[in-house]
């Protein structure tokens, strides 16, 4: 077995290693969420903290881990007698972005089951992880549903397999901790409520700092073993520490002027639910333990604040995350006369805060780039060129019609077009590919009928051979790569619509952020078109480009279609299964060099050709209509849309229909 980095090596990332440790002390703070660019320790301080969590006492030869002084009802492999048992070491199970369902929560052998009656059951990793921690690295990549199975699990602390009314249930109470990298894609709402914390991670700028990183880690690299044993005393002394702060918890007192402080902060920021004033309190009882306390200073309030609320003041994946401190700051003096008085907030351990200190910055070799920021004001254009104008903002985005891919398609789960996916509604039946994984009952049993008096069927039992097993066919949506073409050039902003086109565009990358789709962004303006942003699952990533994106120029229509279909081919390549849907967003001009439309018409068929679904979304405008746009959607074999008609409720259909309703 590998070792691992020592926990109190990673140096710098206060809020990291301090969310860790409070989950190590109060593991119903309901874990962790790990946010940042590549490269800054995230992985790194995840796993180095299970060597500091205390063991835990097991059921000898028991699968699931079951306490040996409150044993299982439920559990598959009991009933157990209670009493004494047997020690282990906390567990740190990976879950790994492409595990199927049967690896996550265990597979039922459907054959047995029918033909014996017998519950063979094979744990899956959720059976691993209980009572210890169930780590996902690029959580917002994990596939819906699994995303359901972890909420299902984290909710009611068990784990259900079920095929065709034979059922197993076993515990599954599991520290959650994921990792991401918000470039690659937001995660869902409904998991992103589940992670109690959430901490945003950046590599440091200081010089000092960098150096530091690479010669810890070059150190560690060329010995592993002695670098840990260097730390073996800072590990023992953090782990003996996360031992008496379980030991203080259940004395720590929250009174009632920390409580209102807490409900007075998450009312104030607006956050959906109670789970925000459960979490925020729970953290700040952590905080207080950690510290050697019995009782919740402010102190530990703000802090609690600042890890359990960013992440949950969300609206849209456009927003950013964080929490504005002066607000925060005005909220809790607000409140910090009312109920109990503080104790002095200079009495033995203070500084509830803070991790262990180290004298260097976080292990991680490779510390990535800081993404920019922008500064709250109007963006401007960069090199600018003929009649460029400096980027129009957004209008609000609304909710758009559903635009989506003929056929039926076998790309990965999403929301959008009808594909063959393993979750769905049931279409049909065939012989099993492999391992089986949805039995169809009706058609196993069809299959078996004709052969029972040759098999010597005497009981009432069927008996089944493989042969007999059949897979369901079902159907369901998939996610598609929406690329959208843009029109960025002066016709467009002449006319000050660009306002209007950028609110359309950001609202169809609202819908495509829904319903799981991968987005890309070509624009095209002046005398060429740009990728301004590769197919990617970060559709914030999207709305930043398009926010900036200036206007002016000449029409280069053919251009931008040809880029659109070279990144389509590329494509292609990587993800086969992957269908695309082609966004064109312009009001049909086109405008430089020789014969410019006949050659945006000729690039137009390329994809009527290669049969890619296509829309085009009319922004002409004026009293005057050429209708360029919707002969380009004839070239593309594709459908026109006005910017009034993609919406999904226009006011004037609503007044239409309460009309025709009270008639």
């Amino acid at each position: 077995m590998s070792t691992p980095f020592p926990f109190t090596a990673v140096v710098g990332q206060e809020d990291l290693r301090l969310a860790l440790l409070l989950n190590a002390v109060s593991p119903a703070v309901g874990g962790v969420l790990v946010r940042g660019e590549k490269g800054t320790a995230k992985s790194t301080a995840v796993r180095a903290l299970s060597a500091l969590l205390p063991e835990v006492a097991v059921v000898p030869g028991c699968r699931f881990s079951c306490d040996p002084a409150a044993p299982d009802p439920s559990c598959p492999d009991g009933p157990h007698e209670a009493g004494s048992g047997g020690m282990r070491p906390s567990r740190m199970v990976e879950l790994p972005v492409g595990a199927s369902e049967d690896r996550l929560v265990g597979a039922l052998d459907i054959e047995r089951a029918l033909a014996e009656g017998v519950k063979a059951f094979e744990p899956g990793l959720l059976a691993d992880a209980h009572r210890g921690i169930l780590y996902v690295d690029e959580v917002n990549l994990l596939h819906d549903h699994l995303v359901d199975l972890l909420l299902d699990a984290a909710a009611m602390g068990a784990s259900y397999v079920e095929r065709e009314g034979v059922s197993v249930r076993h515990a599954s109470k599991f520290l959650l901790v994921g990792t991401m990298n918000p470039e690659e894609g937001e995660l869902r709402p409904q998991l992103l409520d589940r992670f109690g914390l959430t901490v945003e991670v950046a590599a440091s700028r200081e010089p000092d700092q960098r150096v530091e990183v690479v010669r810890r880690r070059l150190a560690y690299d060329d010995d592993p073993a002695g670098f840990a044993a260097r730390w073996a005393d800072e590990e023992s002394a953090v782990r003996q520490r996360i031992v008496a702060a379980r030991e203080l918890l259940p004395s720590v007192r929250l009174g009632d002027g920390a409580l209102r402080q807490i409900a007075a902060t998450c009312a104030a920021f607006e956050v959906d639910g109670m789970r925000a004033d459960i979490v925020m309190a729970r953290t700040a009882t952590a905080l207080a333990a950690w510290a050697g306390r019995t009782d919740v200073l402010a102190e530990d309030v703000r802090q609690a604040a600042l890890l359990a609320l960013p992440h949950r003041r969300r609206r849209n994946p456009f927003d950013a995350p964080g929490l504005d401190e002066d607000k925060l700051d005005e909220t809790l003096e607000e409140f910090s006369g009312e109920g109990d008085e503080d104790p002095d907030p200079d009495g033995p351990g203070g500084g509830g805060g803070q991790p262990p200190s180290s004298d260097g910055p976080q292990a991680d070799g490779d510390s990535g780039a800081q993404p920019e920021a922008g500064d709250g004001g109007e963006p401007q254009a960069s090199g600018a060129g003929s009649g460029e104008q400096s980027a129009a903002r957004a209008s609000e985005p609304f909710r758009t019609k559903v635009l989506s891919v003929p056929g039926l398609g076998d790309g990965a789960a999403g929301r959008r077009s009808r594909a063959r996916t393993e979750h769905g509604r049931t279409t049909g039946a065939r012989r099993p590919q492999g391992a089986l994984t949805k039995l169809h009952l009706a058609a196993t049993v069809q299959a078996a009928a004709p052969h029972q008096r040759a098999r010597g069927r005497t009981g009432r039992g069927l008996v089944v051979r493989r042969d007999d097993l059949r897979q369901a066919t079902r159907e369901g949506r998939e996610g598609n790569l929406v690329l959208f073409v843009v029109d960025a050039s002066g016709s467009m902003a002449a006319r000050q619509r660009m306002s209007a086109v950028k609110g359309a565009v950001l609202s169809l990358l609202l819908d495509a952020y829904q319903r799981r789709d991968k987005v890309g962004l070509v624009t095209f303006r002046g005398s060429a078109a740009e990728v301004a942003l590769p197919p990617t699952s970060s559709v914030d990533a999207a709305a930043a480009r398009l926010e900036t994106l200036p206007t002016g120029g000449r029409t280069p229509l053919a251009a931008g279609l040809l880029r659109a279909h070279e990144v389509l081919r590329v494509e292609r390549l990587r993800d086969p299964a992957r269908r695309a849907l082609v966004v064109v967003v312009t009001d049909g001009r086109a405008t430089g060099g020789p014969e410019p439309v006949a050659l945006a018409g000729r690039a137009a068929r390329l994809f009527a050709a290669d049969g890619v679904a296509s829309v085009v979304v009319d922004c002409e405008s004026g009293p005057v209509r050429l209708g360029l746009a919707g002969q380009l959607a004839v070239e593309l074999d594709g459908t026109a849309v006005t910017l009034d008609e993609l919406r999904a409720d226009s006011i004037a259909g609503l007044v239409k229909d309460v009309q025709r309703r009270a008639a």
